[in-house]
């Protein structure tokens, strides 16, 4: 995009560091004073349940660190390192935490220390490329949520990667066949498909800028999209997968908790999707780390020739999770799902 467009991106990115700091802050806090029990009604060395670790964790984060002024929300509880991992959602954002088994003891920051050895030890030059088959045109299908703070990290991975290869890839952003967070989320992705059939030049543009702030109407009119075009599709894709039909019937949901979103169904299940993100490579899905220099090396193994753009130096940093242009996150390797 154009020097004073990215110029704007990065002041935007500046105002949310700012928002987030008192977050940043307690997480910090957490981290060191991790004796502060937030279910006072548990007796040292009991277990409780999974649903009462998530219940009262959200209750925690809402009621004592966020003070009431936001809404944490329980997006799911599964056992994890003899833990149990809650994930939560404030305003669309989902986060990972752990919780002792006893209810004692909450971590809103984590290390995955052999994740992390992995990374270093095979560093971006060496990515994972698990038998992908080679093409002339290699077909890139990145399957996300709109909103899921991992799947709007590889995609400020990938952005430069599609807008270095252009026409020598088929690229597309594809969805995860359930939502996590929202209807937001359900209409974003209603948009971003329909982006890409009628407004296909333009995606890129649009996606860069989405991705500094998720501000929609901002970006449609920045990237120049054909507001009607695009509206027209929005309707009829969603009467034809039954997007809204089917979030306002909840027992359609998956597991009575996340709307469907089947644009891409079939393409999920084929695939095996399970959660965002998911890379798909001429058919297989690729290890592969989320900077932009890994994920350049994961495409290019893919050409039966590479072609001379293979060569250029991408950044091998890791974008960070979320919203936003900041740098480097120690959460490279979550997902949503």
């Amino acid at each position: 995009m154009e020097k004073e467009h990215k110029q704007e991106h990065k002041q935007k990115t500046k105002i949310k560091l700012k928002k987030s700091t008192i977050w940043q802050l307690v997480s910090v806090v957490l981290a060191v004073a991790l004796v502060y029990s937030f279910s006072s009604g548990c007796k040292s060395g009991s277990i409780v349940s999974s649903d009462e670790a998530g219940e009262k964790t959200v209750d925690f984060i809402t009621n004592a660190l966020l003070q009431g002024a936001k809404q944490a929300e329980l997006t799911g509880v599964e056992e994890e390192s003899s833990m149990y991992k809650v994930s939560f959602a404030i305003e669309g954002e989902t986060y990972p935490s752990y919780v002792s088994k006893d209810g004692k003891l909450l971590f809103l920051q984590y290390i995955d220390m052999d994740s992390a050895l992995d990374e270093m030890s095979q560093g971006s030059e060496d990515p994972q490329t698990t038998d992908v088959p080679k093409s002339d045109k290699p077909k890139v299908e990145l399957f996300v949520m709109s909103h899921c703070p991992y799947g709007t990290q590889i995609e400020k991975g990938m952005v430069p990667v599609a807008n270095l290869l252009g026409d020598k890839i088929d690229f597309s952003v594809k969805f995860v066949y359930y939502a996590m967070h929202g209807k937001t989320e359900l209409d974003e992705e209603l948009l971003q498909h329909c982006i890409q059939k009628e407004e296909k030049g333009k995606y890129l543009d649009y996606l860069e800028c989405f991705l500094a702030d998720g501000d929609t109407e901002t970006c449609v009119s920045e990237a120049g999209i054909d507001t009607a075009s695009v509206d027209e599709c929005v309707s009829e894709t969603d009467e034809e997968f039954s997007v809204s039909a089917k979030y306002a019937d909840q027992s359609t949901w998956l597991s009575g908790r996340y709307p469907l979103f089947d644009v891409d169904k079939e393409l999920n299940t084929k695939y095996g999707v399970g959660g965002s993100p998911y890379l798909v490579i001429n058919g297989a899905s690729p290890s592969t780390g989320r900077d932009s220099a890994s994920l350049l090396n994961a495409v290019c193994a893919a050409f039966s020739n590479a072609p001379e753009e293979c060569g250029t130096q991408l950044s091998s940093a890791s974008p960070s999770a979320g919203f936003g242009y900041t740098a480097g996150s120690s959460g490279s390797t979550g997902s949503c799902g």
